[in-house]
């Protein structure tokens, strides 16, 4: 195996390891849907997602010596696909299209079947991706995955380039959105800054995590503690699916006599849990538990991805990356 960058070099050797004690773990990232969600869907999907057409799926070849390849969980509710990943891909192409071949790569296989049967449109699978990239010859690979967090599914995409980087002659993998105090010092200002016009005093904001039983659901506890050392005292953090709950968040929303609660997902797109599990009109819906506890909500379908500062975020981490090579 051709020796990879310092800094990726061991990330590397550690997820060889990481992979094989997680592998029947839950996963750390957001699940889009579960297979038995895909199969209702597929049988009577009566929502839309938008038009899958308008999406740049990167997934083209005459590739050259350097590719870019960005790597996502995937969603398959197309607007939020294009203002989330995609903006953080034209972003990216931005920043560094001249010296590098920007392209796309999902890791859920039932997303990207699930929108080439629905929408007749193919995304490439890691693997196909890093096919593409050795058919092209590629010299130089840089992977930026958008990942919130380094759990199982950033160890996974680790663990996927390994395999095939005897086929480059340099590789460089960027880190997640959070990863240093840097980032989360800045999530917590973004996140704060784009919320300003409902800080008046009594709205609480809520934000709405994925979460994971893995180690790595430490991200959210840290984060909400940076915001409330920044003194951002009516922010509060929850997940969907492990600790802080939403029954955590509304008892400390109750406790701060706030009257009005503003959802939003913590998530890098707006997909299934943030239209259903946040936004939708079930009874367990965190809408839903919010109002019947008497709070006036209002719900922000809006991913991380489509903030400028957050994309920008991917942007350094992935030319640090770049100049990890150097």
């Amino acid at each position: 195996m051709k020796k990879l960058v310092k800094k990726t070099a061991l990330l590397l050797t550690l997820t060889m390891s990481l992979g094989l004690l997680s592998g029947c773990g839950k996963d750390s990232e957001p699940r889009e849907m579960t297979q038995e969600e895909e199969k209702d869907a597929d049988d009577d999907e009566n929502y839309e997602t938008g038009d899958a057409s308008l999406d740049n799926i990167r997934n083209d070849d005459n590739i050259g010596d350097n590719e870019l390849l960005v790597v996502s969980f995937g969603t398959s509710y197309n607007d939020s696909r294009r203002l989330t990943i995609g903006a953080i891909e034209s972003a990216i192409d931005d920043e560094f299209g001249e010296d590098y071949s920007i392209r796309r790569a999902f890791t859920s296989n039932i997303i990207i079947d699930h929108v080439q049967k629905r929408d007749g449109v193919l995304i490439d699978s890691m693997d196909t991706a890093l096919s593409r990239a050795i058919n092209n010859d590629v010299k130089t690979l840089v992977i930026q995955p958008t990942q919130l967090m380094n759990g199982y599914e950033y160890d996974e995409i680790v663990e996927t380039v390994t395999k095939h980087s005897d086929a480059f002659s340099k590789v460089a993998i960027g880190e997640p959105l959070l990863t240093s105090d840097e980032d989360f010092s800045k999530v917590a200002d973004i996140i704060k800054n784009i919320t300003a016009s409902y800080d008046d005093g009594e709205t609480a904001i809520v934000y709405m995590g994925h979460g994971t039983e893995a180690d790595s659901n430490g991200v959210y506890e840290k984060l909400q503690g940076v915001m409330n050392d920044k003194g951002y005292d009516n922010y509060f953090i929850g997940t969907v699916e492990a600790t802080p709950s939403l029954d955590d968040v509304l008892s400390k929303v109750k406790e701060g006599g706030y009257k009005k609660v503003v959802l939003r997902p913590l998530m890098v797109v707006a997909g299934d849990h943030a239209n259903n599990d946040m936004a939708g009109d079930e009874d367990d819906s965190w809408k839903s538990v919010f109002e019947k506890e008497g709070f006036e909500v209002t719900c922000v379908l809006e991913g991380l991805g489509q903030v400028p500062e957050i994309q920008m975020m991917y942007v350094d981490h992935a030319k640090a990356a770049i100049d990890s090579l150097k």
